[in-house]
């Protein structure tokens, strides 16, 4: 099987974003890096899940790691009997599934694909956990593929020479528009707000573009309008916690105001994905809120006095008024008409 992660960034590389071998699952704790490079070691499903609530891995990262997390839960219950396997399974994939509210419903597509693996592992008398782990890297090879076809469909909207804004970090998508870029030839220029708490912007989405030969330039969350009136920025884009099938895209804090500066100086915004079937309206997301005081101070250093409260809702929604296109494996689709998406038959690749 061929590699989808070849020629993408260190962080991109399927060992670095999550891996189960012998008992274990390694996790890249990006909460750190690229200040330091440090994997957070899991011996248990419980501390996956634990790990992916405290945002050791975001963006696409708690996908694989979940996946992984399944294989690590296998191996735990490995002397229990057939049937004891599958209760044990299934509660380990509902906690690694719900570690984080927002993304509930596409954690569930990933664990539900380690229990079919799991069960045909035990038709076929074969070692559940190795058969999640290969289970996982195909899923992680689909989904590089996929995205790399989504990559293609947005680098038709960069210009030759073009200023690109983007919000937190998009993971596959950052990755997969780099390399499409430099293939065609296409000299751009990343913007990335900072995107405060976690700075994934200025640590995360800064580095692939760096380690894949990209310029970039960090600006701070409150920069982008002045930013877009001044550099010339030709386009923002963003990946999506969730697209729903009525236009709304949930993404990270932040992404509204910026797709509403952009609607303000005419620059196209496009969202990057697949959308999820399952959320026809935005009636059912359930935007996660996090412990408040992570906003009060940045990597370890509290900024205020005590006393002072914070507020830090996870994820905000974009109206789909505010959307250029949504850009997926089979083109760009109007955020009016993503229904037609589901009209021919689509593969899962969760």
């Amino acid at each position: 099987m061929e590699r989808k992660d070849n020629e993408l960034a260190f962080m991109l590389k399927y060992e670095n974003v999550a891996w189960y071998e012998e008992g274990r699952v390694k996790i890249l704790d990006r909460r750190i890096y690229p200040t330091k490079i440090e994997f957070v070691e899991c011996k248990t499903h419980q501390e996956v899940a634990k790990s992916i609530t405290d945002m050791v891995t975001q963006s696409a990262g708690p996908y694989t790691a979940a996946s992984m997390g399944m294989a690590l839960a296998a191996f735990e219950c490995r002397e229990f009997s057939k049937d004891e396997k599958m209760v044990y399974l299934k509660e380990a994939a509902y906690r690694l599934s719900h570690a984080r509210p927002t993304t509930v419903n596409r954690m569930s597509l990933i664990v539900d694909g380690c229990i079919k693996a799991a069960k045909k592992a035990m038709v076929d008398n074969k070692e559940v956990d190795q058969e999640i782990f290969k289970h996982t890297i195909k899923s992680m090879n689909n989904r590089y593929s996929k995205i790399e076809e989504v990559a293609k469909y947005l680098v038709d909207m960069f210009p030759d020479n073009g200023n690109i804004m983007t919000q937190c970090f998009g993971e596959t998508i950052i990755g997969m528009m780099l390399k499409e870029s430099k293939r065609r030839g296409k000299n751009i220029h990343l913007f990335c707000p900072e995107t405060r708490p976690y700075l994934q912007g200025a640590r995360l989405t800064s580095s692939v573009a760096y380690d894949q030969g990209i310029k970039t330039t960090v600006i701070t969350d409150n920069m982008p309008a002045f930013t877009m009136q001044n550099k010339k920025i030709d386009l923002f884009i963003s990946a999506a916690d969730s697209i729903c099938l009525d236009g709304h895209i949930v993404n990270k804090v932040g992404t509204m105001q910026i797709a509403i500066i952009a609607k303000y100086f005419g620059i196209p915004y496009f969202v990057t994905g697949i959308p999820d079937k399952e959320h026809a309206t935005i009636d059912g997301i359930n935007i996660e809120e996090r412990n408040p005081k992570e906003v009060l101070e940045c990597r370890g250093i509290r900024n205020t006095l005590d006393g002072v409260e914070g507020y830090y809702p996870a994820f905000d929604i974009t109206p789909p008024h505010l959307v250029s296109g949504v850009v997926t494996d089979k083109g760009i689709y109007s955020p009016y008409d993503l229904k037609r998406y589901y009209e021919n038959e689509t593969d899962n690749y969760w």
